[in-house]
């Protein structure tokens, strides 16, 4: 018997920053990622207030998709996708956010997408807001710390919603909203991030700023969920969370209150805002503790309690360890890291590699919230090297892949309910925390490298033609 149900939506996703390119092209206006220079594992992007003549910034050309999105469609209609999860850049639809009237040439070229996806039977999962902030509104308002940005985004949705009702169905308010609750404003557009130069996450932190910030965001995905509610009930609604699961390094009580404690900020407390439509009593501790004051107006809670989402996504990447032991050896993560577990391996980026964490994931969160869940990213990046016959065989991607779906199939049989699954960077593309192309994802192959070059060729990974077997197979066929 098959455990993913009959229309499980297998696929893959990406994100406009990342894989776009065409920067200014259409009336396209500059975004918060294009004002990022390029960096590796070791040296950090850094943020530029203007772009500077002779720096690399990786989100310029990126993949240049955006010349190439018949031809990465299709290719990922011959691997057998249902879903592609995919964003859209804000700022080819308001360039700073703020016209009156969109950009009819931004609007045409997702027209153009979502009609190649439709040729192929492949249903669109849009993500509205994917760490493009129009960078127009770093300098004017300081990101999403100034409230007026809600009505920005909100203008940004209804244009959205009306263009493309026909045509997407599934949608994401924001991607990995939880993000804001950690130290940094980089995807809140905060003032720190201008002409930022260090770590992500950033070192340079307003608590009370990014959590103000956030709240605005709360708000602003709230409210645009109701209105689809309202004036499209065709349209499913669904938030996003980066998971970064924990484990009690020790079975010490002090460990396993820090646990709680890290879980309840780090992973809980976006999804209880945007599920339950409320701020859960934990937060309003931490609020009390550090001496943060959220400026709420009245009707927001109204808002927030009557705009919350139809199913729950996340990504899944790895797992961490939490000790109150400070001499522990730590690792690094996506967007956080966390003590070394001893049991498990790690990529080449020092992220480890944790299967069953994401079987333990999926029921912790349909045990809390009871509603449909999908993996919307899940991947191993890494170096990809070509053998002595020119073609990649990432063995290595297809071990990590496979697991993980093994485990989702256990997460099914243990009674999740589970809509579907896209891999992250099913096509290599540009790393966000690190802007290297080195570091790869895809089962496609980009040739582009860290220093621009590249003639942006595609090429069918061994990982390519496994995942056309899995997704033909329904999951039943891992080998």
């Amino acid at each position: 018997m098959t455990v993913f149900r009959k229309e499980f939506l297998w696929g893959g996703a990406t994100a406009a920053n990342q894989c776009e390119g065409a920067w200014d092209v259409d009336g396209k206006g500059p975004s918060v990622p294009d004002m990022m220079t390029g960096g590796s594992y070791t040296t950090p992007r850094r943020i530029t207030r203007q772009t500077e003549e002779g720096t690399y910034y990786p989100s310029h050309e990126a993949i240049d998709f955006y010349h190439h999105y018949e031809e990465d469609i299709a290719l990922f209609a011959e691997m057998g996708f249902r879903c592609f999860r995919l964003s859209i850049n804000w700022t080819r639809i308001f360039p700073t956010g703020e016209e009156e009237e969109p950009n009819e040439a931004g609007l045409a070229f997702y027209d153009r997408v979502f009609d190649c996806c439709r040729k192929y039977d492949i249903e669109p999962l849009v993500t509205i807001s994917h760490y493009e902030l129009p960078y127009a509104l770093v300098e004017k308002y300081n990101g999403w710390a100034d409230r007026r940005v809600i009505d920005c985004y909100e203008k940004y949705c209804k244009v959205l919603f009306r263009r493309y009702r026909d045509k997407v169905k599934l949608w994401l308010t924001f991607n990995e909203i939880n993000c804001a609750a950690f130290p940094g404003g980089a995807v809140l557009g905060v003032s720190t991030i201008r002409g930022y130069s260090g770590s992500f996450p950033m070192d340079d932190d307003d608590p009370a700023e990014r959590f103000l910030a956030l709240h605005h965001q709360f708000v602003a995905s709230a409210r645009v969920v109701r209105y689809a509610h309202e004036h499209y009930p065709e349209f499913k609604m669904g938030n996003m969370i980066c998971f970064l699961a924990a484990y009690p390094y020790s079975c010490h009580p002090d460990d396993m209150i820090k646990t709680q404690k890290h879980m309840q900020m780090m992973n809980w407390f976006c999804g209880d805002v945007q599920v339950r439509g409320e701020y859960p009593g934990y937060a309003k501790r931490y609020f009390e503790e550090h001496g943060i004051r959220i400026r709420m107006e009245e009707g927001d809670l109204e808002e927030i309690k009557h705009g919350t989402v139809d199913f729950y996504t996340f990504s899944y990447y790895m797992s961490s360890c939490v000790s109150t032991d400070p001499s522990l050896e730590h690792t690094g993560g996506n967007l956080m890291g966390g003590v070394k577990n001893p049991w498990l391996k790690a990529s080449d980026w020092g992220w480890q590699i944790d299967p069953k964490g994401l079987r333990w994931t999926l029921n912790e969160i349909y045990d809390r919230y009871r509603i449909p869940l999908m993996v919307v990213e899940n991947g191993l990046g890494a170096y990809d090297e070509k053998d002595a016959d020119g073609k990649i065989h990432d063995s290595y991607r297809i071990d990590y892949l496979r697991q993980h779906i093994e485990q989702m199939k256990e997460a099914v049989s243990d009674g999740v309910d589970l809509m579907g699954y896209t891999p992250w960077g099913c096509i290599d593309l540009v790393s966000a925390s690190t802007g290297e192309m080195a570091k790869r994802y895809g089962f496609i192959y980009v040739n582009k490298f860290d220093d621009g070059t590249g003639d942006l060729s595609r090429e069918r990974k061994d990982s390519f033609y496994w995942y056309q077997k899995v997704i033909e197979s329904n999951g039943e066929d891992l080998s």
